[in-house]
């Protein structure tokens, strides 16, 4: 089960018996899994951008091979 639910039950369980510091916790629960949840959406978009730059400069290098240089293939 993942943290975001177990804080989603920990705050119902908390609102059904009036106990405001469970609700509280469970509600922090959520925060905190979120932000988690974040970060690694984050990283992957981080590498994946990362690939999408190796590729591009890999294919600018091979662009500039194949002209063959200033005077391109005279």
């Amino acid at each position: 089960m993942s943290e975001k639910a177990k804080g989603k039950m920990q705050e119902a369980a908390g609102a059904m018996t009036g106990d405001e510091d469970k609700k509280a916790e469970g509600q922090a629960r959520q925060r905190k899994a979120s932000a988690r949840e974040e970060r690694e959406q984050q990283k992957r978009t981080k590498a994946e951008q990362d690939r999408a730059d190796r590729a591009e400069r890999s294919r600018d290098k091979e662009e500039r091979k194949n002209k063959g240089g200033l005077l391109g293939n005279l």
